[in-house]
């Protein structure tokens, strides 16, 4: 299988009011607008599936995941003025985040 994207950031966030429809349209938003920034070559924004195993973990509000060229890339992206602005903006709608970062083998 070609590799076109080997850095891979994967975060989970755990929504304050995880009832708020508000809440949820106004970080999907932001998802949305953090994906302009031009290192990210591919991105998805995602919802718990109805998956039932035990090994699965679930009680999170939305994930985003990024696909980079280089880790350097992803750097670029950690300290972009998109992301930055992203995080002052819907910092307020999360009560816990979580990153798996990872890389090609």
């Amino acid at each position: 299988m070609e590799i076109k994207y080997p850095f891979v950031h994967h975060v989970y966030f755990w929504l304050q009011n995880p009832e708020s429809n508000e809440d949820k349209l106004a970080l999907f938003k932001g998802l949305q607008d953090l994906s302009k920034v031009p290192e990210i070559r591919e991105f998805h924004i995602g919802v718990p599936a109805s998956t039932n195993r035990d090994v699965i973990e679930n009680s999170y509000g939305f994930s985003w995941l990024a696909l980079f060229d280089s880790l350097e890339d992803e750097e670029i992206y950690q300290t972009h003025p998109i992301h930055l602005a992203f995080i002052d903006s819907c910092k307020h709608l999360w009560s816990k985040v979580t990153v798996f970062d990872s890389i090609s083998k």
